[in-house]
């Protein structure tokens, strides 16, 4: 990678060359060749902050599958073990030049093989066989599911569960989601005041000891409404929503509690922002008036509740159609708004959307990650991220970034483009 030093001699001979029959304007030349490189965390902090940086930054969130196919590590390691997910994750950031990373997957509990009665193989998968008959299957390009004895995933219905014994649901969890929810394959149910236990932050310790000075460490938690509808499952939970929805917001409530502990101790630990994913709030799968009912009362108390401690950035991650939506999400508090989906995946336009909050907001996506990363050529790539840091980039507050998750089968050639591009067009 070319020093900041050399880029911008680049720059300078580029723009010489361009205006070579015009009078140079020497002193705008000397400030640009003296400029101070920032490293990605300033060059993240600026942009989050709503101010210009030395360039846009660049950073997208990538499908976990990504990470099975593309690290060099095995699958199977990478989402059982902290250590292994966040050699990943560092692998990646630097194959692709990302200025941060996205934790997205919590820690895990160092002694996890002791609960393992066997590995197998099949048909490509790994397949974990577990002390207390659950089974996991792990793909090698998706995210693992738990079964439990009857060969299902587990989901409660709505009618069974106390919103007394609710406070966080983590899908990600190795033995997947539970009601009451305990931790893996332990039976023992977690006080609520000592819920997350040390070793459930080992992956963003790790980030932050190692890449943490130089590179923007973000960590995920999943938004009150999404932990209920994984635990209901979609379409039970939508029914639920709407035959019962004072119990519905009464769960809502229990779990706005846990979210905002779980995003208190991130921050304790060190991150460098938070993102709420709150993948289900957008108009493909719910109303204005029930985002406004479910999601926005919620996820403002969740951000509210960090921010009265820690001064960190909280933003918010929502797919499909928001373009009726992105004042109702600045209400809630949150700093940003990541995706931003273009047709046909959604309906935001960027110049609309910058137009419209992004004097108040930073914005970090609209890139289509399947028609242009997954389908697309490289130049096609090019050419989008060009006419977004055409759009935003002016006046800072802007994340050059895929609208969701890259892709599994992403082409690593199509993600680099975008660290080209803003390498050519992103800096101010």
């Amino acid at each position: 990678m070319k020093s900041l030093r050399s880029r911008l001699l680049w720059k300078k001979n580029h723009w010489v060359k361009g205006w070579q029959n015009k009078k140079l304007n020497k002193k705008y030349i000397i400030r640009i060749s003296g400029a101070k490189a920032m490293t990605s965390k300033e060059r993240m902090a600026e942009a989050m902050q709503l101010r210009q940086p030395d360039r846009v930054p660049v950073m997208c969130q990538l499908a976990l599958g990504h990470y099975f196919l593309r690290s060099g590590l095995p699958a199977i390691e990478i989402w059982h073990s902290s250590e292994s997910f966040a050699a990943a994750l560092i692998n990646l950031q630097r194959r692709y030049h990302f200025d941060g990373i996205l934790v997205n997957l919590p820690g895990r509990e160092p002694n996890w093989q002791r609960y393992v009665r066997k590995i197998e193989e099949k048909d490509g998968q790994k397949i974990v066989r577990w002390i207390n008959g659950w089974v996991s299957v792990c793909p090698t390009d998706d995210n693992p599911h738990v079964l439990r004895e009857n060969g299902r995933e587990f989901h409660a219905c709505l009618d069974e569960v106390d919103p007394e014994k609710l406070f966080y649901l983590e899908p990600h969890d190795l033995g997947g989601l539970k009601y009451p929810f305990s931790w893996g394959f332990s039976s023992e149910l977690p006080a609520k005041e000592d819920f997350f236990p040390p070793w459930h932050f080992a992956t963003v310790d790790y980030l932050v000891g190692r890449v943490g000075k130089e590179i923007s460490v973000h960590a995920e938690v999943f938004s009150p409404f999404s932990q209920l509808l994984e635990l209901l499952g979609y379409q039970a939970g939508f029914l639920a929503m709407k035959k019962d929805p004072t119990k519905f917001k009464a769960c809502l409530q229990a779990l706005t509690r846990g979210t905002t502990a779980y995003g208190l101790g991130l921050a304790a630990h060190g991150v460098d922002a938070i993102l709420i994913s709150s993948a289900l709030a957008g108009g493909h799968f719910i109303s204005l008036q029930h985002y406004q009912e479910f999601v926005l009362p919620y996820e403002k108390i969740v951000i509210e509740g960090i921010k009265a401690k820690y001064n960190i950035p909280v933003y918010t991650h929502i797919c499909g159609k928001i373009g009726d939506r992105l004042e109702l999400i600045e209400t809630t508090g949150t700093n940003g708004i990541d995706t931003l989906d273009p047709p046909p995946l959604g309906n935001v336009e960027l110049a609309e959307a910058k137009k419209r909050v992004g004097r108040r907001l930073f914005l970090k996506g609209n890139i289509d990650p399947i028609n242009v990363v997954l389908n697309g050529t490289p130049e096609k790539v090019w050419e989008a991220a060009r006419k977004c840091l055409e759009v935003a980039r002016e006046g800072g507050g802007y994340i050059l970034s895929t609208a969701c998750s890259v892709p599994p089968y992403a082409p690593p050639e199509n993600i680099l483009k975008l660290y080209e591009a803003v390498e050519r067009h992103g800096y101010y």
